[in-house]
């Protein structure tokens, strides 16, 4: 087990009451379990005790992981982003960084600080609360944007730092950055196996709308292997059983 201390202040207990609301009704595999929630009124403290997950995802040293572990990976994070979206759960900052291995090789999603939940599927967002480098380019013009497609575009990024150590756009400063996001092309590395540059490029095309959706890439050759396509999750997670806008009652 993990526990996170949480000093009050007005907007960090806002925050945090939401990610609790919201890590309460999760109930999946690759999805890091929020175990005990202690409310400690002798010393003013807020404390989430999350489940204890041994490993963090390496992608950023310009070697890459190699295709079969990268398939593996990438499987467990389409299942789970798949059971976000679901649920109308945007998770808002998909990276390798929020992306934590176990001892037997499975990713589990942590971190859901930025995430936002919606009554319906409509998840139009109006800032990226994101990490830059892993910034969709619609996020980068400064005008209303879906947020799956937005998490789609950031797991297509984890998987080009997993297969090549590297990210696909990267300026000296933030707005290079950003500039290199909305108007370079991604550039494949030319021993990258054919099935392979082509689910990296579907899911770094700048429109969103002809963006590969997460259910395409779960059945995508390369991703299906020889296990076949990324199954759907069966819920029996708490949605529909709590009131998702009462962050209170969640943490009680």
């Amino acid at each position: 087990m993990l526990k996170v201390r949480v000093v009050r202040s007005e907007t960090a207990m806002t925050d945090v009451l939401r990610e609790v609301s919201l890590m309460k009704m999760l109930d999946h595999p690759n999805i890091v379990n929020l175990i005990e929630v202690i409310d400690d009124p002798n010393t003013d403290k807020f404390y989430m005790v999350l489940e204890y997950v041994e490993g963090k995802m390496v992608c950023n040293n310009g070697i890459g992981l190699g295709e079969a572990t990268s398939r593996k990976y990438l499987r467990d994070i389409v299942s789970g982003v798949m059971y976000l979206h679901s649920h109308n759960i945007i998770h808002g900052d998909i990276k390798p960084d929020n992306l934590l291995v176990t001892s037997t090789g499975n990713v589990k999603i942590g971190d859901f600080s930025v995430s936002q939940i919606f009554e319906d599927d409509d998840d139009m967002l109006w800032r990226s609360p994101g990490t830059p480098v892993f910034t969709a380019p619609e996020c980068c013009q400064g005008s209303a944007y879906h947020g799956r497609t937005a998490d789609t575009w950031a797991v297509g990024v984890t998987l080009y730092c997993m297969i090549t150590g590297k990210y696909p756009f990267l300026g000296e400063t933030l707005q290079e950055t950003y500039d290199k996001i909305a108007n370079d092309p991604v550039e494949i590395p030319g021993d990258t196996s054919p099935q392979l540059a082509d689910l990296m490029q579907r899911l770094l095309y700048k429109d969103p709308g002809d963006r590969m959706t997460l259910q395409a890439v779960a059945a995508h050759p390369w991703v299906a292997g020889a296990e076949g396509p990324v199954p759907e999750f069966v819920c029996r997670c708490g949605f529909g059983r709590r009131n998702r806008s009462d962050s209170q009652e969640a943490v009680q």
